[in-house]
């Protein structure tokens, strides 16, 4: 029993080292092949109308990046270069328009161009040479293409989060003074990062009072509802009056359904109703301006 552990334990890392070095030899005979090879894949790339977002100088410019950055992680065993290289190549081809079956579609190319080339290297022991190659193409392909997705959705929600921010804007009118228009459907998302900006802004503005004009909102169900008043509350903790206008008789009967009681809370019809209301507050009064005669 002893012995056969023995020779199962030796077994084991003597494959692992034969497949490394397997694989050393497969990367050099890439390597002393890598113009063909690499401008065999840019061919079949534009073939096969792939990243036809960027020009073919562009495209060969990145294959040959690509081309390196695969056989250091065959080589090596180490995809974290390969990762970083993945990242930045996504950070610039992704404003592009490049898909993710783009991605997908050209390195899955490398490794059939790849393949194919070591198959007449080695056709006698090709079978050997798969096993040691394929498995390591697969995590290759598989480390482009995670990233790749990981980088476009990070890139859709800052793009998601800059509209949301160009769609409720928070405006300092005068010193202390805030107008807050919403305009277009407010859901629980939306509604979260509206209050997140507003006392944002009540902070950073040291502002004493916010006009929050509704008057471009259609409809509003009871849980955003609830959540505007959570924000009128929330700014009043920090010091700032909310001035609500634009209220509609829908959503005024949404306030009342849950239970909101209107008089306490400082609503005005419309906007310019609403910004005179807080210059009052604040102290301001309209005075004529008397023309002196020339």
């Amino acid at each position: 029993m002893a012995d056969t552990r023995t020779t199962r334990s030796v077994i084991a890392p003597l494959a692992l080292e034969s497949t490394t070095a397997l694989l050393r030899e497969l990367v050099a005979h890439l390597r002393e092949n890598r113009t063909q090879l690499r401008e065999e894949w840019a061919r079949r790339i534009t073939e096969a109308k792939l990243l036809t977002a960027m020009t073919p100088e562009e495209v060969f410019a990145e294959a040959t990046a690509v081309y390196d950055n695969y056989l250091e992680a065959l080589e090596t065993g180490s995809i974290e270069a390969l990762e970083t290289y993945a990242r930045n190549l996504s950070e610039r081809i992704i404003p592009r328009g490049v898909e993710t079956h783009e991605v997908v579609g050209i390195v899955l190319l490398l490794r059939d161009v790849l393949a194919r080339s070591l198959f007449g290297k080695y056709p006698a022991d090709f079978s050997r040479v798969l096993d040691a190659y394929e498995p390591a193409a697969n995590r290759i392909a598989n480390t482009v293409a995670v990233g790749f997705v990981q980088e476009r959705e990070r890139i859709i929600r800052q793009q998601q989060e800059a509209i949301r921010e160009l769609s409720t804007p928070v405006l300092p009118v005068r010193e202390r003074l805030l107008i807050l228009p919403i305009i277009g459907i407010i859901d629980p998302q939306r509604a979260r990062q509206l209050t997140e900006q507003l006392l944002r802004g009540i902070r950073i503005n040291r502002a004493k009072v916010v006009v929050m004009d509704i008057t471009g909102v259609p409809a509003m169900d009871a849980t955003v509802a609830n959540h505007l008043v959570q924000t009128v509350e929330a700014s009043r903790l920090l010091g700032a009056t909310v001035i609500v206008t634009g209220l509609s008789p829908e959503i005024a009967q949404t306030l009342v359904n849950i239970g909101v009681d209107l008089g306490k809370m400082n609503t005005v019809g419309d906007l310019q109703g609403g910004i005179e209301e807080a210059e009052r507050l604040q102290g301001y009064k309209v005075v004529p301006i008397t023309m002196e005669p020339a």
